[in-house]
C-alpha cells in the first residue's frame, strides 16, 4: 500500500498502489495541490475508507449529468428566468445530442472544436453559435472548479470561430420624428388606454420589461425623473439588464400623460373598492402584464391600424436615442439615459447619427496653409508667411 506524487510532463501525478492494484491520478501544474489530495488519501487509507471503485465513480460523471447539475444549481441561482429558459432550449438541440452519453472525462478540446466547426458548417449565424458555445465553456468550467475536470476543453475554441459580424445582427430600425408622431396620434385616437405605455417607450427609451415593471413609487412627478431599478420578464422581477439602476428624465408631456393615468387608476380603483394598483401598467387582475401580451394586443394592432411596416417594440428604444442625438444631445448623456454598460456600446450603436460632427470637424483644418505663424527666431521678432508652392 503507497501513494506517491510524481511529476510528468509538466504536470503532478498522485499514484497509489492498493489491495495488489494501481491507479494513476493527474493532479495538476500545482505540487502543493498533488501533496494534499496525496495526504487526503493516505488519510483514508488509514481509516480504511478509501476504494478505488469509489474513487473511479467520483470522476465518472457523464456529460448530461453534469448539465442538469449546472443548469438547476449554478445557472438557477444566479442567472434571469430568460437565460434559463435560452440555456435549456440549447441543451436540449445542442448540447445533449452532441455530449450528453459521454463521461466529462473523455471530452477533449479536438472533440469540442469538431463540434463548433460543424455548428459553422450547418451555415448557423455567429451570434447563435457563441450562444451555444458560451453555455458549453461554462459547464466545463464548473466542472473544473467541481474538480472533475484539470482544464476547459473549450477554453480559446470560442475565439477561433470569431465574434459575430455586424452583419449577423439584425439592425436599428429608427423612426423619422415624423413617423414617431404619427403613431403617437394614432395611439390616442383609437387606442387612448395604451398610449400611457406607448408614450413612455416612444419618450424615455425604456427597455419593454423596465416599462413593465414600473411602479408608481419609481415616478418621481417633482424632479421629473423616473428612477429604473428593475425588470419584468417571464411574470418575474429581476435586475436591469446590465445589473445598474438609473434615473431616466422625464418630459413634462410625458410627466401630465403619467399623472392622468394614475388619476384614472385611483378613481377606477375606488369605484371597484379594491386598492390603487402599485404596477403603472398591471393586467386587469394587477398583475404584471407579459411582452407576448403587449406584441399581440397593443403594438400589433397598432402597427396594423398605422399602416407602419413590421417593426419591433424595441426600435421605440433606437427610435428615442436616435432623436436624442439629432437634437444634438451628447452621447455621454444618451448613455445615461440609455442604461448602456459603456459609452463605447452608446458609439458603436449610435455614433453615426451624430448630425454632422465629422464635416465640422475637418471644416476646421481648412486655410492652415495660408496661416501666419509668428516665429521669432527666424524673422527677427517679425512674422513669417509660408506660401504653398
Amino acid at each position: 500500500m503507497a501513494v506517491k506524487v510524481r511529476k510528468r510532463k509538466e504536470l503532478w501525478w498522485v499514484y497509489i498502489d492498493h489491495n495488489n492494484k494501481r491507479k494513476a491520478k493527474c493532479i495538476g501544474p500545482s505540487k502543493r495541490a498533488a501533496d494534499q489530495v496525496a495526504e487526503t488519501i493516505r488519510a483514508k487509507l488509514a481509516l480504511g475508507q478509501f476504494s478505488l471503485a469509489e474513487e473511479d465513480a467520483e470522476q465518472a460523471v457523464s456529460f448530461a449529468d453534469y448539465y442538469e447539475r449546472w443548469l438547476n444549481t449554478y445557472v438557477a441561482g444566479s442567472a434571469k428566468p430568460s437565460t434559463m429558459v435560452a440555456y435549456e432550449c440549447v441543451g436540449r438541440l445542442y448540447l445533449l445530442p452532441a455530449f450528453g452519453d459521454l463521461l466529462l472525462r473523455d471530452i477533449a478540446p479536438k472533440d469540442v472544436r469538431a463540434f463548433a466547426y460543424g455548428l459553422v458548417a450547418t451555415q448557423l449565424k455567429r451570434n447563435t453559435i457563441m450562444s451555444i458555445l458560451i453555455p458549453l465553456s461554462s459547464i466545463f468550467r464548473f466542472a473544473v472548479k467541481d474538480e472533475l475536470l484539470l482544464r476547459n476543453p473549450a477554453s480559446g475554441i470560442a475565439g477561433e470561430i470569431g465574434s459575430p459580424k455586424q452583419s449577423d445582427q439584425r439592425p436599428a430600425d429608427f423612426l423619422t420624428k415624423e413617423e414617431l408622431g404619427a403613431l403617437l396620434r394614432c395611439c390616442q385616437e383609437y387606442f387612448p388606454a395604451r398610449y400611457p405605455f406607448i408614450s413612455l417607450l416612444a419618450k424615455s427609451g425604456l427597455r419593454i420589461g423596465e416599462a413593465l415593471a414600473l411602479e408608481w413609487v419609481d415616478i418621481d412627478f417633482d424632479g421629473r425623473f423616473i428612477h429604473v431599478s428593475k425588470t419584468a420578464d417571464r411574470g418575474r422581477i429581476g435586475s436591469p439588464k446590465n445589473g445598474k439602476s438609473r434615473r431616466v428624465d422625464m418630459s413634462q408631456g410625458l410627466a401630465d400623460t403619467l399623472k392622468r393615468l394614475r388619476v384614472t387608476q385611483g378613481k377606477r380603483a375606488l369605484e371597484n373598492g379594491v386598492p390603487a394598483p402599485r404596477l403603472l401598467f398591471p393586467t386587469r387582475s394587477g398583475r404584471l402584464m407579459d411582452r407576448t401580451n403587449v406584441y399581440r394586443c397593443i403594438w400589433g394592432p397598432l402597427l396594423r391600424k398605422a399602416g407602419f411596416r413590421q417593426i419591433h417594440v424595441h426600435d421605440l428604444r433606437h427610435t428615442f436615442a436616435s432623436l436624442l442625438i439629432q437634437n444634438r444631445e451628447s452621447l455621454a448623456y444618451v448613455k445615461e439615459q440609455m442604461g448602456h454598460s459603456s459609452i463605447k456600446m452608446t458609439v458603436d450603436t449610435y455614433g453615426h447619427l451624430v448630425p454632422g460632427g465629422n464635416k465640422a470637424a475637418v471644416d476646421k483644418l481648412d486655410g492652415l496653409e495660408e496661416a501666419t505663424i509668428r516665429n521669432p527666431a527666424a524673422t527677427g521678432g517679425g512674422e513669417r508667411k509660408y506660401e504653398t508652392g
